[in-house]
């Protein structure tokens, strides 16, 4: 039977010791690089976009910061609030709860009657087909 040999071994320390596994010089190098290559990707990717209007080109007025911002967020705002009405309102017609915690609320037969199956007629003889399903092979 051999000896086995600790994998992390150290000047005067044990196995069960962990050293770094990277000097500190090596990795602050290699983050400054990382950084160093996204800020050069940024730089070279947005160098078009500070170009100047071509020639030909219609050079329209500036817009102001209102007619942006109302633009910009008037228009979403709007449509929040038109999509929560539509929403909203029919159950808030129907006279239902709609706040968090409401009961919940029975089952409904939709294009059913109203007061459940006592308005449906029953059948009269074998033949009719009054009364709901039938199946047949």
């Amino acid at each position: 039977m051999t000896q086995s040999t600790p994998l992390v071994r150290g000047p005067g320390r044990g196995a069960d010791i962990l050293l770094p596994v990277t000097a500190t010089l090596e990795t602050l190098a290699r983050r400054t690089a990382v950084v160093v290559a996204a800020v050069a990707a940024v730089v070279a990717v947005a160098g078009p976009a500070s170009a100047d209007v071509p020639e030909g080109w219609s050079n329209p007025d500036d817009v102001s910061a209102l007619h942006a911002i109302l633009l910009l967020g008037g228009i979403p705002l709007l449509l929040f609030l038109l999509i929560v009405l539509a929403v909203y309102v029919p159950a808030l017609i129907r006279g239902e709860r709609v706040a968090p915690g409401s009961p919940a609320m029975d089952d409904q037969w939709f294009g059913g009657p109203r007061q459940g199956t006592a308005e449906l007629a029953g059948p009269d003889t074998d033949e009719s087909e009054a009364g709901g399903a039938s199946g047949r092979w």
